[in-house]
């Protein structure tokens, strides 16, 4: 049940990070673009927790630990490039 879930997470986060990409190709805006990559990121994370074994597992939490960070560099280049205007 529990790899149903994460493979159902997988999808909803890539599906989501294709939403972000279309919003992206129209606008141009660079946190657009990171939260598109930050959200397959996540994807890839819960792609790769639901066939790991126990051991490896905390390893693909350096992904989501990543997906974060582009999340975050992307919110901070916006607000940058918004005070220079």
């Amino acid at each position: 049940m529990s790899q149903f879930l994460w493979g159902a997470l997988a999808a909803t986060c890539l599906f989501t990070g294709l939403f972000f990409l279309r919003f992206w190709s129209t606008s141009r805006d660079r946190l657009f673009l990171a939260f598109a990559v930050g959200f397959w990121a996540l994807g890839l994370h819960w792609v790769g927790f639901s066939i790991a074994d126990s051991r490896t597992q905390p390893y693909y939490l350096l992904l989501r630990l990543l997906a974060f960070a582009i999340i975050i560099a992307g919110v901070v280049d916006k607000n940058r490039s918004a005070k220079q205007r």
